[in-house]
């Protein structure tokens, strides 16, 4: 019987009421080699532990994966008992209801408040709608929070992902 995970939780039916924990991501740091980001990959998954989400940067040495995932605990303690440097951080993430086309609207409103986004990428699952999610790493994530919220955008916490 497999016991992994079920990667996605009903959102809850009021964003504006939400709270919960908030999303870790882990930027992890290893040699820019073929089957490197694999193996990091295949480590989690033999914990249980899932990739909701993969951004990677590189160059000719090493390369950095940031990612999100079902389980940041038990990641983390898979990265410190294998010595795999990273850091954690938090981001926000924000369901687009109304698909594609929200996209748009979200980065004005963060634009119109003068909000850096330092990086973004998508999530590799969605809400129990079959919304995109979308992580944000912002200057300002607590005030970025309460303007996506009184936008209307229904934020992600890590119950969301997890079970």
């Amino acid at each position: 019987m497999d016991k992994r995970k079920d990667p996605v939780r009903p959102m809850s039916p009021d964003p504006s009421t939400k709270k919960g924990t908030p999303i870790v991501q882990f930027s992890v740091m290893f040699e820019n080699r073929v089957g490197s980001l694999s193996g990091i990959v295949g480590l989690l998954h033999d914990r249980m532990v899932e990739v909701l989400g993969l951004s990677l940067a590189d160059s000719s040495d090493v390369a950095v994966a940031r990612l999100v995932v079902s389980d940041p605990d038990l990641a983390m303690q898979v990265f410190l008992e294998k010595g795999i440097p990273h850091v954690m951080g938090g981001v926000v993430v924000v369901e687009l209801t109304r698909g594609a086309s929200d996209l748009g609207r979200c980065l004005k409103t963060l634009n119109q408040a003068e909000t850096n986004i330092h990086f973004s990428y998508p999530l590799l699952v969605r809400s129990e709608a079959r919304n995109p999610l979308l992580v944000l790493h912002l200057e300002d994530s607590d005030f970025a929070e309460k303007l996506l919220e009184q936008q209307g955008f229904p934020l992600v916490c890590q119950e969301d992902l997890s079970r």
